[in-house]
């Protein structure tokens, strides 16, 4: 795992050898232990290293045999050593046993179409001397950032946003669609980034930049396949995809282990990873047992006889860390359990270097609870319009929080008016109101309603999964586990974000991927052999936080400083933003995610645009 960076001067200027060493240097977390630029007059590559498979030779930027083609790359390719093999039988030498040296010689043999034979997560950019081409490209989930941005002088990368930030010339402007936008998720929906003029690459893209032009290109896509098959034939094929890509995820030179909390998705890949060698376990969780999960989890510790490490939270070190964390995330992602996710990566890292984690279950098998509404929602659906209006008309004259009424309104409004992923934050009424009147009104479904016109012909089910795959998990899943954990200089991997078994897991009708209230049926029955039946029937607990009680205790008399001290009234409105802090104090509303949004993006204001010391 490392961080890479890099300028294109299209007016053909020499790139300066100091605006790599700043671009690298801020990302010294990423990559501790090598570093590496490579300098082609107008064409520059920067590359901190975090040493994980080939310890002594493996260092970047990577060149071929004749020297004409150089390599950085953030990431790791799991099939690297059958591609080895296939390459080096067709006569190219390898001057390293890295995983990545495969890239270099796969581009010779297939050009850009090589990143289609890559099995793994990265971000990678090549450079072609010969040809004059900057080459590209982002891992199938997103697993791996890739931060960049053009000007018509200039293109420049890099892993994360805070390196482009170290040129004199990017401008620190808050992109306004984008914000209005995180108030809706929780974050910033891809392409787009928080800044004017900083994109991201897409998931499944490459890029290629010839004669000063930029051109993105998608080489793979998420596409469902469900197939009428016995429940037998699915545990079979998930069993056999799961072990080959756990397996397959264990390449290390340096100690390996995984994270664990309460849920199935950690539970199985701890278990998996056991049945290959004896390992450790790292899980966090709070004083508070209504929201820690490590009692459970030290349960199932036990069971596999693992190492197992924990650590409870304290309100005032969440608290003391947070500035530094909003640093590293570079945008404002205001998903609670990022912080939690901070810690358990912190304590993993003194003993490993790599981890395992359950990333990525819930949108390929189907396990967020939000996926059995579905289902749950036909019953209305299927009674007569005249009740269904009867009972929408009857349900509206009733107090918010009452039960049925949040259910009556789903089943009346069409999934894609609704359903924007597991965040809905601030809904547009309110966005309107607490938004500066200034800020141009966006409305959430011009980031949905593209991906709902992929999957028109699927169940809703399948359409939430498809959106989830774009947005949420993208813009939340994996940008704080990426973060997180290489804030603390670890490297964390994802089985189940291995392509192999999402297309496997593509084939499950939803019927088994949903049964009654149990989500990711057919991942449960797989694996109910090798952990305990309370591990395997156990509901989602998703990395809880005691924020609403803390913001009301503990995080008061701070929350209130920030937003005095911190507020920003070009963008919000001070009276509706205090009127939430009261009615969370007073108990009249659980305000804690959109207060907690609020406050995320004000720290990110105070670090990025106002530059204020943290």
């Amino acid at each position: 795992m490392c961080g890479i960076c890099g300028i294109y001067d299209k007016s053909g200027k020499p790139v300066r050898n100091e605006e790599i060493e700043k671009m690298k240097d801020v990302m010294v977390h990423r990559g501790p232990d090598e570093e590496g630029i490579c300098l082609d007059k107008h064409v520059g590559l920067g590359f901190r290293r975090l040493k994980i498979i080939d310890l002594y030779t493996g260092n970047q930027p990577m060149e071929n045999e004749k020297g004409d083609i150089v390599l950085v790359c953030n990431g790791e390719i799991y099939n690297y050593l059958d591609l080895r093999k296939e390459l080096i039988e067709k006569g190219h030498t390898f001057r390293s046993s890295n995983d990545v040296e495969v890239i270099v010689h796969l581009y010779e043999e297939e050009g850009t179409e090589c990143v289609k034979r890559l099995r793994g997560m990265f971000g990678f950019v090549l450079w072609d001397r010969k040809r004059k081409i900057l080459f590209g490209a982002r891992d199938r989930f997103g697993i791996k950032p890739f931060y960049y941005f053009e000007s018509s002088d200039r293109f420049v990368f890099a892993s994360e946003m805070k390196s482009i930030l170290t040129l004199k010339e990017i401008q620190r402007e808050v992109n306004q669609e984008s914000l209005v936008h995180y108030l809706t998720f929780q974050y910033v929906p891809e392409p787009e980034t928080i800044l004017k003029g900083i994109k991201k690459l897409p998931p499944s893209s490459y890029f290629v930049l010839k004669n000063n032009e930029m051109v993105i290109k998608k080489y793979w896509d998420i596409e469902f396949n469900p197939q009428d098959k016995p429940l037998s034939y699915f545990v079979e094929g998930i069993r056999e995809v799961m072990r080959e890509s756990v397996r397959l995820h264990t390449q290390s030179d340096v100690p390996l282990g995984a994270f664990l909390s309460s849920g199935i998705d950690s539970s199985i890949i701890a278990a998996l990873l056991s049945e290959i060698k004896p390992i450790s376990t790292f899980s966090v969780g709070y004083e508070d047992k209504d929201y820690s999960e490590m009692e459970e989890a030290r349960q199932t510790a036990e069971y596999l006889k693992t190492d197992h490490h924990q650590y409870a939270i304290t309100p005032e070190e969440y608290l003391k860390n947070l500035a530094k964390l909003v640093w590293h995330f570079d945008e404002p992602v205001a998903d609670p359990s990022a912080i939690s996710l901070f810690f358990v990566a912190r304590m993993a890292s003194e003993k490993i270097t790599v981890t395992l984690s359950g990333e990525g279950a819930d949108e390929v098998f189907g396990g967020y609870g939000m996926y059995r509404g579905a289902q749950a929602l036909d019953f209305y659906r299927k009674l007569p319009e005249k009740a269904q209006k009867f009972f929408s008309y009857f349900t509206e004259l009733l107090p918010e929080g009452t039960p049925g009424k949040n259910y009556v309104r789903r089943a009346m409004v069409k999934l894609e008016d609704r359903y924007v992923g597991n965040a809905f934050i601030f809904e547009d009424q309110l966005k309107k109101s607490i938004l500066n009147e200034s800020i141009p009104f966006v409305p959430f479904k011009e980031v949905t309603k593209k991906y709902f016109n992929q999957v028109l012909t699927q169940d809703e089910v399948v359409q939430m999964q498809y959106i989830d795959f774009h947005t949420w998990m993208t813009g939340d899943i994996l940008s704080k586990a990426d973060k997180m954990t290489m804030a603390n200089s670890l490297e964390l991997r994802v089985p189940f974000l291995d392509h192999k078994v999402f297309e496997f897991a593509a084939t499950i009708p939803t019927e088994l991927k949903i049964r009654g209230k149990m989500t990711k049926y057919a991942l449960r029955q797989s694996f109910k052999d090798i952990l305990p039946s309370e591990v395997i029937n156990r509901p989602k607990k998703g990395f809880p936080v005691p924020t609403r009680k803390w913001l009301s205790n503990q995080l008061k008399e701070p929350v209130q400083s920030i937003l005095q001290d911190s507020f920003t009234p070009e963008y919000f409105n001070f009276p509706v933003v205090e009127k939430l802090f009261k009615d969370h104090l007073e108990g009249k509303a659980d305000n804690s995610r959109k207060l907690w949004t609020l406050i995320i993006f004000l720290l990110w204001h105070d670090i990025y645009i106002k530059n204020k010391a943290f």
